[in-house]
């Protein structure tokens, strides 16, 4: 009975510590998103700027130097269409637009910290939550409509496996700026590759820069 209970107080006691030295904490910022892969047409799809928010959990596995830490992550990736500019009857027009792929990441990154700066880097999982599109036409200049309308995920891949690594700075406080890139080692493109986006996009990959704002709320 003596050592049952000394075991079950070791247990709580380790855990007791383990919750202290957890560190929590939350991060956005900006996401700087495109496709790569083989490509057919490149020209046609551009750099796309989205944003990325959520969570992260920091556990501490030798001291500050050496910590694993999982994040859950809304992600807004994709890409943006080449314009298109025309002119009819004296008008000039121009019509933009962009797709956006708004995943849900879980990173799990394994965490190196040499003083302020820390390194980081480590797989992911991804999950699909929707597609929409975003169009703007503008003539002469001017803004004439602006549209955002809703794709169906069939023929993509809901899941998909992937990679992140960064470098960044942390401050004792608990304040971090981080750029991070994301990889995927899938293709994004499930069904009838050939159909989408005129089989452009049969061998394309989601490829995310983020620069990313954390604060920790908790831990050393």
């Amino acid at each position: 009975m003596k050592k049952l209970f000394f075991a079950v107080t070791i247990i709580l006691a380790s855990i007791s510590v383990a919750e202290a030295q957890t560190g929590f904490g939350i991060r956005g910022g900006g996401n700087f998103s495109n496709l790569s892969g083989d490509l057919q047409n490149e020209s046609r799809y551009e750099n796309k700027v989205g944003f990325h928010a959520g969570v992260f959990l920091n556990f501490p596995v030798v001291g500050e130097f050496f910590s694993i830490q999982p994040e859950l992550i809304y992600s807004q990736k994709g890409f943006e269409n080449s314009e298109e500019e025309f002119s009819f009857l004296g008008q000039n027009y121009k019509r933009t637009g962009k797709v956006n792929y708004n995943y849900l990441d879980l990173p799990v990154l394994a965490k190196i910290k040499a003083g302020p700066i820390y390194f980081e880097g480590g797989p992911q999982a991804s999950y699909l939550l929707n597609v929409n599109n975003e169009t703007k036409e503008y003539m002469n200049g001017n803004l004439q409509s602006s549209t955002t309308t809703e794709r169906d995920k069939e023929g993509l891949k809901e899941f998909e496996l992937g990679y992140a690594a960064g470098v960044g700075f942390a401050t004792n406080s608990g304040i971090s700026l981080g750029l991070r890139y994301n990889g995927s080692f899938n293709d994004f493109v499930d069904e009838n590759s050939e159909e989408y986006f005129d089989g452009d996009l049969g061998s394309a990959k989601h490829s995310v820069i983020m620069l990313t704002l954390g604060f920790r709320l908790g831990g050393n």
